[in-house]
């Protein structure tokens, strides 16, 4: 066993170049490898790249962009200067912990991705594996995260945690409670990084860019993708463009020479969930539908084959979320140890009981919440999913030949349901 958990420790040789340099034709980006000099407990200073990649048995490399400008047709893409996790120093640094690799920066990256679109309130993202597993804004830093731990109190375990303001030290009190990968904020209050350095492993960085994400929300960069037979996909980056209630389009269709609208319009509430859940939806993996309730996640289904699956992934993740947070409160420990300890003679099972008729009652927060599809519903039974659930507002991107369909399940609700759409889909391969 001792040799097994220690591949996860082993920092793997780096056989990447210091430099990169990438053509497009006559124009050219050049790319330097970032290193970092580590102190060692000893004193000494170990120069280090990324500690491996996605499975320890992978050498990574990161890459600044350092040099040149790139226009493609109608779009001027990112200049060097604007580096946010490519440019991460050893000051940067304030904890340490274990070495990071390229999941704990690819993690940050994505929730830097969201949060750019969250800059007007303190907000709060947690990410495993690239993919947020709760998010929130408040109207305190320590509010927005607790709401986005909370959404997925399972999940989080072991995650990366991206906000927009300063670490206070409510805040901080709150992070120590749970074991994280990496906090990463613009800067730390007094007293907060005392507080987090009770976590050894955890990784700590300060990135003061945060505080100009918003600049970020237009920039475009090539995005690649690899192919196994070492071709490679290019493409610009995707931008949200989803900000106001402005950018939002009536649902309506016609089909057969007949005109179908909703009879319901949002609420402001439900409009200012519709801009929130779009922008969490442009960092999460398609196919995707969402659950968003007063600036916070109620449920996240990502990366499924197909829309009506993905509706009910996200609805049962949302009960078993929610019975385990009413656990924790009532019984300060997880749903699946009350479960044991109830197997094992340990509790009686009327506490279980109890916790079962309180998520059902509540029907896991999911009543008035707003559903949010990264693309159209081919069908009705994907928007029926969350209807089912008192879901009261619905966003997606529309187009659909049966557009008329989703419409017609919305005014047939009771109570009705509005619903808008966005002329845009969001997906994230």
């Amino acid at each position: 066993m001792s040799d097994i958990k220690k591949m996860y420790t082993t920092i793997l040789g780096d056989s990447f170049p210091m430099d990169m340099t990438i053509s497009f034709g006559d124009q050219k980006l050049v790319y330097r490898k970032r290193t970092w000099g580590i102190k060692m407990e000893d004193g000494s200073i170990d120069e280090r790249g990324i500690r491996y990649g996605e499975n320890p048995d992978q050498e990574a490399a990161l890459y600044e962009l350092v040099n040149g400008n790139l226009t493609l047709g109608d779009c001027k893409f990112i200049e060097p200067g604007n580096g946010l996790v490519s440019a991460i120093d050893v000051q940067d640094m304030l904890q340490v912990g274990k070495h990071p690799g390229k999941i704990n920066l690819t993690d940050v990256d994505n929730g830097l991705n969201i949060i750019k679109y969250l800059t007007e309130k303190p907000a709060a993202v947690i990410l495993k594996h690239n993919n947020p597993c709760g998010a929130a804004i408040g109207e305190s830093l320590s509010s927005a995260y607790d709401k986005a731990n909370r959404c997925d109190r399972i999940a989080a375990f072991g995650g990366a945690v991206i906000i927009n303001r300063a670490v206070d030290i409510d805040t901080a009190r709150m992070m120590a409670e749970n074991y994280l990968e990496v906090v990463c904020a613009p800067d730390f209050e007094d007293g907060a990084l005392e507080i987090l350095a009770a976590r050894k492993n955890l990784r700590v960085i300060k990135m003061g860019a945060i505080d100009r994400l918003a600049d970020f929300e237009k920039f475009r960069f090539i995005d690649f993708k690899s192919l196994i037979d070492g071709g490679i996909i290019a493409q610009q980056s995707a931008v949200n463009s989803i900000r106001s209630i402005n950018d939002l389009k009536p649902a309506t269709a016609t089909r057969k020479g007949v005109e179908y609208k909703c009879d319901r319009q949002p609420t402001q509430r439900e409009i200012d969930d519709m801009i929130f859940g779009w922008a969490i939806e442009h960092g999460v993996t398609s196919n995707s539908v969402l659950y968003i309730k007063d600036g916070c996640t109620v449920g996240i289904g990502t990366g499924e084959q197909d829309r009506v699956g993905v509706a009910e992934i996200a609805v049962h993740k949302a009960y078993i979320k929610y019975a385990d947070i009413v656990c924790f409160d009532t019984h300060k420990i997880p749903y699946a140890d009350l479960c044991l300890e109830i197997t094992q003679g340990k509790r009686d099972i009327a506490d279980k009981e109890t916790i079962d008729a309180k998520v059902l009652e509540d029907r896991a927060n999911l009543p008035g919440s707003v559903m949010i599809s990264d693309a159209f519903f081919p069908f009705r039974d994907g928007a029926d999913v969350g209807i089912n659930q008192g879901c009261t507002a619905i966003l997606q991107a529309g187009g659909s030949m049966r557009d008329s369909d989703v419409i017609t399940a919305c005014n047939e609700a009771d109570p009705k349901v509005a619903m808008m759409f966005t002329g845009q889909r969001s997906f994230k391969h």
